[in-house]
């Protein structure tokens, strides 16, 4: 388990979306970025903390992202524009858009789609978009693999299970359907990298692994890396670190992301 938490820790979206969150606690999370056993690959934080993230990371080699729509996933596509380009203004480097997906449900597929082709035109290169399906809210299979089309389609550089703020965020079999889209879109163009970030309840070495052989498994061995593959995640950065360092910690947190 110890080289499965090495592998997943340079792979960590580290997050704090809680909605109390507070500049001491931004700080508090961009110290926690650069670790003995290396680097996680992002932050993820509220749009109007990401100048006071891209400060504090300056020079370590961590990108900021920020999610937009969140967690709604509402249709305001004029405000979802605008809060894009303020968060690249204030410098960040990935967008976490969550898709319109109760339009995207009712079946306003081309309203969705839309969306995010609007919001990805808006984010210069190389600067990258992540498009949050919210799986758990679709739920249906076949939907969840329509969703993915449609995200990659309209310019997704990466698709994203959840916002970690409904019942059921992250689960293996809404990532074997996107990581499934995501092959299949590799097959028509091998040219294009897209990739796949599970978010939300991720909270041990274990939990990783499973997801990292699920990968393994649908796009080969060689594929995963900070390029194609991120963990949204707050609790899962200690947990790696104490698998790491040979130590159990015993997960008290049943709540949030």
């Amino acid at each position: 388990m110890i080289e499965h938490a090495k592998r997943a820790l340079g792979l960590v979206d580290l997050t704090n979306l809680n909605d109390d969150c507070t500049a001491a606690d931004i700080s508090k999370l961009t110290g926690r970025t650069v670790t003995d056993h290396g680097s996680v690959a992002a932050v993820c934080v509220w749009p109007r903390f990401v100048a006071q993230a891209a400060q504090e990371l300056t020079g370590t080699g961590v990108k900021v992202a920020t999610v937009v729509n969140f967690p709604e996933g509402g249709e305001d596509t004029e405000a979802v524009l605008a809060e894009t380009k303020q968060a690249l203004a204030d410098g960040a480097d990935e967008i976490d858009l969550v898709m319109p997906y109760k339009a995207f449900c009712a079946g306003r597929k081309g309203f969705a789609e839309e969306q995010i082709i609007r919001v990805k035109a808006a984010i210069p290169e190389p600067a990258l978009l992540k498009v949050i399906l919210e799986t758990g809210e679709i739920k249906d299979p076949l939907l969840i693999h329509a969703a993915s089309n449609i995200a990659i389609g309209a310019g997704a550089d990466f698709i994203k299970t959840s916002t970690g703020k409904v019942a059921v965020n992250a689960t293996l079999e809404a990532a074997e359907i996107m990581l499934t889209a995501i092959e299949e879109a590799r097959r028509d163009n091998a040219e294009r990298v897209i990739g796949f970030k599970p978010a939300g309840g991720i909270r041990t070495a274990e939990d990783a692994a499973a997801y990292l052989a699920l990968a393994d498994k649908i796009m080969g061995q060689n594929w995963v890396s900070a390029h194609t593959f991120r963990f949204g995640a707050s609790g899962l950065l200690d947990a790696l670190i104490s698998t790491i360092e040979g130590q159990e910690i015993v997960d008290h947190s049943h709540h949030g992301y």
